[in-house]
C-alpha cells in the first residue's frame, strides 16, 4: 500500500471548504474539537441524531424539520429519521428564480441547450399543472424513458413537486427491460421520447413507446418528447405543448421525510429487478451531504456527470440544484467521435465537478489520449469516479495524463441507499488505490464471515452497523417486507451487509476488490476479482478481462476472460505473460487455471461487468433479465467454450 499521497489540497483549499466550516460550527454548537477527519466522523456515526440534525441546518434544507427526537426507533431495519418533519424535494432544488443557468446540455449531434433558473420553474410550474389536470396525486408513479436532457429534470421536478413517485429508465432499454420494471409498479403517466443519438446513430423509439404503453394498462396519459422530431405515438400528449401553457404558481405541499419520491432498480441479471423505494427527505439529506460536505459542491459550481437515467447517478445529479450548482448534463456516446468528447465539454462549459466511471477512466487510459496535454481542464476541480473499482493505475493516470492539482475521488455506494459509503473529501490526501474516508454519518466497518470486526489492513465484507436515513422505504410489492430484509439484513442480523469485498487503511481510506459474491474461492482462500484485474489490464495487450470461479473437480478453479486489442491472439506467449504479470502483482494463488479470449465482455447499461451471469452461463444455467445488459448478445461467446471442457 502506498504511504506517499498523490495529491495534498493545500492549507487554503481544505480550511476554505465547506467540510470545514461545518466542523466549525459543530464544534461551536458543541463544544468538541475533532483534531482530525476521522475523529468527525467517529462522532457523527455515534451522535447520528446530532449529526443528521445539524447537517439539516448546514445545508439549507427548506422545510421543518420538526422537533426532537430527530431518531427514534434506532434499528436496522426500522429506524426513523425525522419523524415529525416535513418538506418537498421539489421545492429545496428549485430555490432559485434567476436568469443564470440552472441547466446546460450537450447532446452527441452537437446540440445545445441552457434552461435558466427561471424558465426552469416556469416548465415545472406549468408541466407540474398538466400533471394535476391529468390526476396525478401523490403516491402515484410517473415514469419516464427518457435521454439525459434538461426535459427529463423538468418532468422529475413537475412530478415530485406533487408528491408523486418519480422512476427513469435510459431510452436503450428494449421492451422487455422496461416492462420488468414499470409493469411492476403500475405507473398512471408515462413520458417517453420518439428517440435518441448514440454512437453517431438515431435510434427511433416510436414504435417500441407504442408497444409499451399497449402492455402497461396503468398508464392513463402518454407524454412524447420530440426529441429526434421523429414520428408519433397515438393518443400521446407532447411535451412541448404541456409546457408551453401560460405561467401557472409553482405551489409545494411538504409531505413527511419518509415521503416515497423515487423508485430505482437493481441491475436485475440474477432475478426480477427489485423495486427500491426512497423517501424525498432520505434522498435529499444524503446526497445534499455528499454533495456539499464531500464534494465541497457550491452555489455557481457547474456539476457534470456522465450518467442516463438509468442510473442512480442521475438522481445524484439532479439533487445538485439542491446546492445551487449549474447541471452540465451530456447525453450520447462518450466516445464519439472519439475520447475527446467529454474533456471538450468539461472545457467547453467550464466544469468544476466532473464524474465519470472507472471504467471510462481505464478506457481513456488504454486509448493513449492525455487530457493533461490536449485540455486545458482549468476549471476542473474535482473528479469523481464510480460504478466499478477504479484501479491503482487509474489514479497514477488521473494525476499523470489528465490534471495534477485535482481532487480524485473514488466514491462508492449503490442504488440500495441512493448514496455513498465511502466518499471523498477536500481536507484529505489522495492515495493511490484508496477511496479517501467513510462518509460522515455511515457505521461503515468490515466483517469477516462470522460477523466480527476486521482490523485494518483485513479483507471483508463491508457492512454498516448503524441505521442511517437512506435506507429505503422499502421495495414495491414486499407488504411485510420479507425481501427487504433478505436483501441487506440476513447475513448479519440488524447489520446492512452490502456485499462489496474491501479492506480498510490505517489512515481511514478503503481499497475496494469488487462484489464479494463474486470473490473467488480456490482452495479455500478468498480472492477479490479487482486483485486479478489490476495486473492484466496494464499489459497493453489486454483491453479488458472477466475473471470466474468455475465449479471443478470437488473444487473451483479461476478462470480469466480476456478482450485483446483488434488483431492479436491469445497465444502460448501472452497466456504466460499474463500469468507472470498476476504471480509477480497478485499472488500464485490468483493465477488462472484457464485464460480465454473473447470478443466482448458483458455488462449493464451503467457499465459494471457481470460476473454472476458470466458464470451463471459457464455453469450451464439461465441468466434471467438480459434486457439489462447493454450487449447481451456477448453472453453467447461463454457457452460451452472447449477451453473449460477440461
Amino acid at each position: 500500500m502506498s504511504t506517499a499521497p498523490l495529491w495534498t489540497p493545500t492549507a487554503a483549499r481544505a480550511e476554505g471548504s465547506n467540510l470545514r466550516a461545518f466542523q466549525r460550527a459543530v464544534e461551536s454548537t458543541t463544544g468538541r474539537r475533532f483534531a482530525s477527519y476521522t475523529e468527525l466522523w467517529r462522532w457523527s456515526v455515534d451522535e447520528r441524531e446530532a449529526f443528521w440534525r445539524a447537517a439539516w441546518d448546514f445545508c439549507e434544507l427548506r422545510g421543518e424539520p420538526g422537533p426532537a427526537p430527530w431518531l427514534v426507533d434506532d434499528r436496522m431495519p426500522g429506524a426513523r429519521f425525522f419523524p415529525e418533519a416535513k418538506l418537498n424535494y421539489a421545492e429545496n432544488l428549485l430555490r432559485r428564480d434567476d436568469a443564470t443557468p440552472a441547466l446546460v446540455f450537450r447532446g452527441e449531434d452537437g446540440a445545445r441547450a441552457e434552461l435558466s433558473w427561471a424558465e426552469l420553474r416556469r416548465q415545472v410550474a406549468s408541466l407540474a399543472a398538466e400533471l394535476r389536470a391529468m390526476g396525478v396525486r401523490p403516491g402515484d408513479r410517473v415514469a419516464a424513458i427518457l435521454p439525459n436532457c434538461p426535459e427529463a429534470i423538468v418532468a422529475m421536478l413537475a412530478a415530485t413537486s406533487l408528491g408523486a413517485i418519480w422512476s427513469s429508465c435510459s431510452p436503450d432499454f428494449g421492451v422487455r427491460g422496461v416492462l420488468d420494471r414499470f409493469g411492476q409498479i403500475e405507473p398512471k403517466v408515462l413520458f417517453a421520447s420518439d428517440g435518441y443519438h448514440y454512437g453517431g446513430k438515431r435510434h427511433e423509439l416510436c414504435a417500441r413507446v407504442a408497444e409499451i404503453r399497449a402492455a402497461l394498462p396503468s398508464v392513463e396519459r402518454v407524454v412524447l418528447l420530440r426529441f429526434l422530431g421523429a414520428g408519433t405515438v397515438p393518443g400521446a400528449d407532447t411535451f412541448e405543448e404541456m409546457v408551453a401553457t401560460r405561467a401557472t404558481p409553482l405551489d409545494f405541499e411538504r409531505f413527511p421525510f419518509a415521503q416515497p419520491l423515487f423508485i430505482l432498480f437493481s441491475s436485475g441479471t440474477t432475478g426480477a429487478p427489485k423495486c427500491i423505494v426512497h423517501g424525498a427527505g432520505a434522498v435529499l439529506a444524503k446526497i445534499a451531504v455528499e454533495q456539499r460536505l464531500h464534494t465541497d459542491l457550491r452555489r455557481g459550481d457547474r456539476l457534470f456527470y456522465f450518467t442516463t437515467c438509468g442510473w442512480m447517478m442521475w438522481n445524484w445529479l439532479a439533487t445538485g440544484l439542491a446546492a445551487e450548482a449549474t447541471l452540465v448534463l451530456f447525453d450520447g456516446s462518450p466516445f464519439h467521435p472519439d475520447e475527446r468528447v467529454l474533456f471538450d465539454l468539461a472545457d467547453a462549459e467550464r466544469v468544476t465537478v466532473f464524474g465519470t466511471s472507472a471504467k471510462f477512466l481505464d478506457a481513456v487510459r488504454k486509448s493513449g489520449l492525455e487530457p493533461r496535454r490536449t485540455h486545458d481542464l482549468g476549471s476542473v476541480q474535482t473528479i469523481l469516479s464510480t460504478g466499478s473499482v477504479l484501479a491503482p493505475e487509474s489514479f497514477d493516470f488521473v494525476y499523470e495524463g489528465i490534471k495534477r492539482d485535482v481532487l480524485l475521488s473514488s466514491i462508492s455506494g449503490g442504488t440500495d441507499i441512493a448514496g455513498c459509503f465511502v466518499a471523498g473529501s477536500p481536507t484529505l490526501a489522495v492515495y493511490r488505490g484508496e477511496a479517501q474516508c467513510r462518509a460522515l454519518g455511515m457505521a461503515v466497518e468490515v466483517f469477516d464471515d462470522a460477523g466480527r470486526a476486521l482490523a485494518p489492513g483485513e479483507k471483508g465484507e463491508l457492512v454498516c452497523t448503524r441505521a442511517f436515513p437512506s435506507m429505503p422505504v422499502g421495495f414495491w410489492n414486499d407488504p411485510d417486507g420479507a425481501r427487504y430484509r433478505a436483501s441487506y439484513f440476513e447475513r448479519f442480523p440488524g447489520i446492512w451487509h452490502h456485499g462489496d469485498w474491501v479492506e480498510l487503511s490505517e489512515r481511514g481510506g478503503m481499497t475496494l476488490y469488487g462484489r464479494s459474491d463474486a470473490v473467488l474461492n480456490p482452495g479455500g482462500v478468498r480472492i477479490g476479482t479487482a486483485e486479478i484485474y489490476r495486473p492484466v489490464e496494464q499489459l497493453d495487450e489486454i483491453v479488458e478481462a472477466l475473471a470466474i470461479g468455475q465449479d471443478w473437480q470437488h473444487d473451483v478453479r479461476v478462470v480469466l476472460f480476456v478482450r485483446l486489442r483488434p488483431g492479436l491472439a491469445l497465444d502460448a506467449a501472452l497466456e504466460a505473460k499474463i500469468r507472470a504479470a498476476i504471480r509477480a502483482h497478485a499472488s500464485p494463488r490468483h493465477v488462472p487455471a484457464r485464460i480465454v479470449a473473447v470478443d466482448d465482455i458483458p455488462r449493464t447499461k451503467s457499465g459494471k461487468i457481470v460476473e454472476l451471469a458470466v458464470r451463471d452461463v459457464v455453469h450451464g444455467r439461465p441468466v434471467k433479465n438480459r434486457e439489462t445488459l447493454a450487449n447481451p448478445e456477448a453472453l453467447a461467446q461463454f457457452e460451452n467454450p472447449p477451453e473449460l471442457a477440461s
